[in-house]
């Protein structure tokens, strides 16, 4: 679900009745800020008013082709302000074929400023609203409310995409003056559940509401998730944490919530998944500006796993370029399965083989996630399916870390795959089978939920078993038998029959290997 991540559906202008002061970008300086490949205009400046009162500036400007990632507006922020609101909008001028129109994204940093890391963070809507507000105790679904203090705040711009005849762009901000009410002490959702001691636990870690671009509510997402029969599931907006604060009345015995972050760069997504609660990453940064190792490192000492996203997505700005040396996991099935779910199948399975020559030990495990924004989407389609101790966070997590997990379509699909030696030897999803490497080895995989699918074992060889159609109950049992020195790893697929599904033979489960030998 990928076709368009920052939401550039716009609904009608929302004009105001207040005073409004006009200036041209040709009246405003610009500089380079501390974060890369972004430019500061001209400031915007409001005089104190008495409570109650309303005051109103209006800019305009033309951003050109080739302008920087990011385009900050500042904004002087008096004493004695209670909200600022923020509207825009932008031409959409008519592009020949296979040239980019006009898309420009939003947010806002407070008066502890831009900076890269975030520290004045207040919100991001990304393109999926034309207007938003904060105060001390509410804002906008995807900003953050907290106290307006007075100073330099900051519209962060960002164009995501500039026609060949420029983007202007008209920006209201509204103060309105008066006393501010208390912000509210933030109540998270507790990081267990009610499980099932060690045993297999269904999660969907990559979803959306309307805390970024979806049009889910958190409810909504919530009772789908529950009748998914999944039991657990990782908040993830885009570019924001503001979510994290209205989880917990949703979570409950049967449902874990996890809290993170869809981080949403020019060059490629990724998931952190299960940071501390408040977790912010920043996002403002390519991969040639050498800065991504730094906000992995800052998921993990939040606690969180480092996933990828649909790293071979066709939409602007998601495919994935930072390599995989900072993952725990990566995405290799997003949403409905579709061709670049394949390639990033296929690409897995060459890291796979690549780690083969380190003897398997800093391979990377693969998920599954739904990606789901709106109707019809499916929320736990598919899901990945975790071998874990208890319903935690650091249990799930775990399991997710050393790859005790396998991907299915639904929770109507199960499975059981290992490996066995002839002196009793044994081993699961994710784990080492230690033999010989000329000790005969036995594959059983167990399917049921899975009518008129194929089964295929993979190794490091290739596609070395592919059984008959399993048959209309959906029940089969496959036995393989190998060697170390034949197959350094076995991993399985459930395939749907040719003619299902957009790709030819689609996925309908995956495992992460069994790796084979000393």
């Amino acid at each position: 679900m990928c076709e368009d991540d920052h939401g550039h559906e716009y609904g009608r202008d929302h004009g105001h009745d207040h005073r409004q002061e006009r200036t041209g970008i040709g009246r405003r300086a610009v500089f380079v800020t501390g974060a890369a490949a972004a430019l500061t205009l001209g400031s915007v400046s409001f005089a104190s008013a008495a409570p109650r009162e309303q005051r109103t500036r209006t800019v305009r400007g033309t951003l050109p082709p080739g302008s920087p990632d990011f385009v900050y507006v500042p904004v002087e922020v008096p004493r004695g302000v209670r909200e600022i609101h923020v509207a825009y909008t932008y031409d959409r001028p008519a592009v020949p074929a296979g040239i980019q129109g006009n898309a420009l994204d939003i947010g806002l940093f407070d008066e502890r400023g831009t900076e890269l890391g975030g520290r004045g963070f207040r919100g991001w809507s990304g393109g999926a609203r034309t207007e938003f507000s904060v105060r001390a105790d509410a804002a906008t679904p995807g900003y953050v409310p907290g106290p307006v203090r007075p100073g330099t705040w900051h519209i962060a711009l960002g164009p995501y995409t500039v026609a060949p005849q420029g983007l202007s762009y008209e920006i209201t901000v509204t103060l309105t003056y008066g006393e501010q009410d208390e912000a509210p002490r933030p109540v998270y959702p507790p990081e267990r559940a009610a499980g099932r001691g060690r045993a297999w636990y269904r999660g969907d870690c990559h979803l959306h509401s309307e805390y970024s671009d979806g049009r889910y509510t958190l409810a909504e997402i919530a009772q789908l998730a529950r009748a998914a029969g999944l039991d657990f599931i990782n908040s993830s907006e885009h570019n924001t944490h503001s979510a994290h604060a209205h989880w917990a009345g949703l979570a409950g015995d049967d449902l874990l919530i996890l809290l993170g972050e869809e981080v949403t760069t020019r060059n490629g997504h990724v998931v952190a998944l299960g940071t501390e609660p408040g977790t912010f990453v920043d996002w403002r940064y390519r991969a040639r500006d050498n800065r991504f190792g730094r906000f992995a490192r800052q998921i993990r000492r939040a606690g969180g796993l480092v996933v990828p996203a649909h790293p071979h997505a066709t939409c602007i700005g998601c495919n994935w370029k930072f390599g995989f040396g900072e993952a725990d996991a990566v995405e290799v099935w997003n949403g409905a399965y579709t061709p670049d779910d394949e390639v990033a199948l296929a690409d897995w399975d060459g890291m796979l083989v690549a780690s083969v020559r380190d003897g398997g030990r800093d391979w990377i495990p693969a998920m599954g996630s739904s990606d789901s924004h709106r109707s019809p989407d499916v929320i736990g389609r598919p899901q990945t399916v975790v071998l874990a101790d208890d319903l935690t966070r650091e249990a799930i997590q775990d399991g997710i870390r050393a790859g005790r997990s396998y991907v299915a379509e639904s929770s109507q699909l199960s499975l059981s795959f290992t490996a066995s030696g002839g002196r009793g030897e044994h081993a699961g999803i994710g784990e080492r089978l230690r033999v010989a490497d000329d000790t005969p080895v036995t594959v059983r995989l167990e399917v049921t939920g899975a009518p008129r699918c194929t089964v295929r074992l993979v190794t490091d060889q290739g596609v070395l078993f592919t059984g008959d159609p399993l048959p209309v109950s959906g029940e089969g049992v496959v036995e393989w038998r190998t060697t170390a020195s034949y197959a350094a790893y076995v991993r399985a697929e459930i395939r749907h029959e040719t003619a299902a599904g957009p790709v030819p033979g689609a996925l309908a489960a995956f495992t992460n290997p069994v790796f084979l030998g000393r």
